[in-house]
């Protein structure tokens, strides 16, 4: 005997609205190469992560939803998503930022590769600072709290109860702020220690006018560069959990609020 599946509409309407809420984070989210992967696969991922939101779907009744209130409640669960996202997008963008900073003082701006992500010419250290941002974000269970916050964003906030308030867009330029301060960090160190090869070279070659210290600068602010960012790395991962448990208290005491 043949069973036929079928779906009310309101579930479809709540599946909907749930991928629209799951979308809008998707686009900001610091997945790994998510520019250079297919299309289709980011999708079935957003798909497959709303599904698994199931036993938290919001109710919704088919007869009240018209299409107005529909496409409102759709521009509401993508304003919540896009919220999520671009706070979370912070994380990789204050690695980002660190490394175009020493990229600038070290001298890496003439050497570029292929960015996975843009697929154009891109300096090497904001690539590698992008690859190694979205290895962070899932060693550290971050992927984890981005589902738990939407699980819970889906018992707060039924459809089209969100709204981007002040005190929500305070809370996202206060963030941004940060974003700067934790590049800096990253990348002070070893600009200062630059900053200090530049001067020596510089006494060095006043001090000996024969030195021609000048041509020999580049190769020991690459060496000096190498070095110290083996040891910026040493503490990179600690103060990127930092920022991101930063970032989710956030997420859960004054987006989610």
């Amino acid at each position: 005997m043949r069973a036929d599946l079928t779906l009310p509409f309101s579930t479809l309407l709540a599946f909907a609205l749930v991928l629209a809420r799951i979308g809008g984070a998707f686009a900001f989210v610091p997945l790994p190469v998510k520019e250079a992967g297919p299309g289709s696969a980011r999708i079935v991922l957003a798909m497959a992560v709303a599904v698994a939101l199931f036993p938290v779907w919001p109710q919704i009744r088919s007869d009240d939803a018209s299409l107005g209130l529909f496409a409102w409640w759709l521009l509401s669960e993508a304003a919540l998503g896009v919220t999520i996202g671009v706070a979370v997008s912070f994380l990789s963008e204050a690695l980002t930022f660190g490394a175009h900073v020493l990229a600038l003082q070290a001298g890496f701006g003439y050497a570029s590769i292929v960015d996975p992500t843009t697929q154009a010419d891109s300096d090497v250290l904001p690539v590698m600072a992008q690859l190694v941002a979205g290895l962070f974000f899932f060693s550290m269970g971050f992927h984890r709290l981005v589902i738990s916050a939407f699980a819970y964003s889906l018992t707060k906030y039924p459809p089209g109860a969100y709204k981007i308030t002040g005190d929500i867009a305070g809370a996202i330029i206060q963030l941004s702020g940060s974003l700067f301060a934790v590049g800096v960090r990253l990348a002070l160190p070893v600009v200062a220690l630059l900053f200090m090869t530049e001067l020596a070279l510089a006494l060095l070659g006043r001090v000996n006018s024969q030195l021609h210290a000048s041509s020999h600068s580049f190769p020991i602010k690459i060496m000096v560069t190498l070095v110290m960012l083996a040891t910026v790395l040493t503490v990179a991962p600690d103060l990127y959990r930092s920022y991101g448990e930063q970032i989710f208290k956030v997420i859960t005491n004054s987006i989610l609020h």
